[in-house]
């Protein structure tokens, strides 16, 4: 079988379609870790993913018959655009059914090819199904994603690729792996020609339908799948790719939702290219390989399979890539709730970075506060912030790796407080460095007492800060002095009707 689909790969007609896409070394991550890191860039092709070598593969082999009566796919989005383009090239009429959870901007880029989009469904399975009713209503040929092996030896010929233009050492490939097609036909290229490559798949953590397998020793079907990473959001790995497989790959690691965010980050900081999430998937494994295995002085490639995402999905990727990159600390801090807490808060923090802090009156006794810290990689870092401020005589709950408080509690932190009183409150910009948040403490008058905090590290040159004070009646005509002597511009949003209205 392995002989048979190495054949098919090198007979694979995709340059019609795709072009040979390049490798890019990746100079800031390679000194990072001292290792040589290159990224294969699928992101470049037509459609800004690899899936058009498989779909153009297969529609190469279809009869005239079958073309006459179209084509159709279910996909999440990547192998709807090489589809859609495929059939475009080859003039037969497309059919794609999406997932609804599929992002707006592949569902515009399919359309914008000459295909019928038809959403169904929430996950990749639902769209499959429906797209079986319509083969038997309309007689359309199906194009499978990844379960067929002229899918799989098209991208197969990205295999040929890394090994033409890398001759030289070369330790692990790493591959996203989605329903397995991708990474079928990388492993049985490489390894036919090249046995001492590593073959390294890499899955998200809910939706690691391959590892799952490989641990039953046969196909499994998922109870629930992720859809963070929708490129790869499948609940049962391909038959076709498992059976190729199963036994050519050397290990499979999964990662988490932050570790693929800074992933991304980091594709872009040594290309400029903004990968989608699935896309970055296999740099995320990459990184994580190296920190188990402590590998130094290897050579190792990972495949950026795609770059098509929402823009506005980056919002999110950027505020989880510190996270990711174990780069902050998210603690639930207990302090006394009198003048001058923020201020020996801030001083036991000392000059690490600030990256949010958010506060709201409730209890006139006690204030619990969600706090960002800048911290080393490791966890070794994080904890010795937790202990410094445990030894200072705080109560810290650690809160980095709880999802609900990254996803939700940090935007709902707040509110209107229990009882009624008078603050004053202003909107400041922050210059974006350490020791910003502490001046702006410290040349405070002693007794005005901070009753709202709201900051929020975006990697501006200056940062947005929401501040509210309770400040006695005979300093309030001098507020505006004061402020003005601290010399940051700022602007008194107290008759503000959004903070009336939800705040005060």
């Amino acid at each position: 079988m392995l002989e048979a689909t190495v054949k098919k790969i090198l007979q694979a007609r995709v340059y019609e379609a795709a072009c040979e896409t390049p490798i890019s070394p990746a100079p800031f991550l390679s000194r990072r870790f001292n290792n040589q890191i290159l990224i294969k860039r699928e992101d470049l092709q037509p459609v800004f993913s690899f899936k058009i070598r498989g779909a153009y593969n297969k529609m190469t082999q279809l009869t005239q018959e079958q073309k006459d009566k179209g084509v159709i796919a279910a996909s999440a989005g990547n192998h709807a655009q090489g589809l859609a383009m495929a059939a475009k090239l080859m003039g037969v009429k497309a059919v794609i059914v999406m997932p609804r959870i599929t992002p707006e901007i592949k569902v515009q880029a399919v359309r914008a090819r000459g295909a019928k989009v038809i959403l169904k469904g929430d996950a990749f399975a639902a769209a499959a199904e429906h797209a079986q009713e319509l083969i038997k209503e309309h007689g359309y040929t199906y194009i499978p994603p990844f379960d067929d092996i002229d899918v799989v030896a098209g991208q197969g010929t990205i295999g040929v690729e890394i090994l033409r233009q890398h001759a030289g050492r070369l330790d692990a490939i790493f591959v996203p792996v989605g329903g397995g097609g991708l990474i079928a036909g990388v492993a049985a290229y490489v390894k036919y020609l090249r046995p001492d490559i590593k073959i390294i798949g890499v899955e998200a953590e809910d939706s690691a339908c391959l590892n799952a397998a490989l641990e039953a020793g046969e196909r499994v079907v998922l109870d629930q799948v992720g859809v963070f990473a929708e490129g790869v959001a499948v609940a049962q790995i391909g038959e076709v790719p498992f059976a190729l497989m199963k036994d050519l790959i050397d290990d499979v690691i999964t990662v988490t939702t932050d570790e693929m965010c800074a992933a991304v980050k980091d594709i872009f900081e040594d290309t400029r290219a903004v990968a989608e999430t699935s896309g970055a998937l296999s740099l995320a494994g990459l990184k994580k390989y190296i920190q188990q295995t402590g590998a130094e002085g290897e050579t190792l490639l990972c495949i950026n399979s795609g770059a098509n995402t929402n823009f506005d999905r980056l919002q999110h990727i950027a505020e989880r890539t510190e996270l990711g990159e174990q780069r902050e600390a998210i603690l639930a801090v207990t302090i006394a709730e009198k003048p001058g807490s923020f201020k020996k808060f801030c001083r036991t923090v000392g000059k690490r970075m600030v990256t949010e802090f958010s506060y709201r009156y409730a209890d006139s006794s006690e204030a619990h506060i969600y706090v960002g810290i800048q911290v080393k990689p490791g966890g070794e870092d994080r904890q010795a912030v937790i202990d410094k401020l445990r030894e200072g005589g705080y109560q810290v709950e650690d809160l980095t790796d709880n999802e609900l408080a990254k996803l939700h509690i940090r935007h709902l932190s707040g509110g209107r407080p229990s009882e009624r009183f008078e603050e004053e409150v202003y909107r400041f910009e922050f210059p974006e460095r350490p020791g910003a948040l502490m001046n702006f403490l410290t040349q405070l008058p002693h007794d005005w007492n901070i009753s709202l905090f709201h900051y929020r590290n975006h990697g501006a040159a200056y940062g947005r800060v929401l501040v509210g004070m309770q400040v006695p009646n005979g300093d309030r005509i001098h507020v505006a002095e004061y402020l003005d002597a601290i010399g940051y511009r700022y602007w008194r949003e107290s008759d503000n009707p959004a903070y009336r209205l939800f705040m005060a």
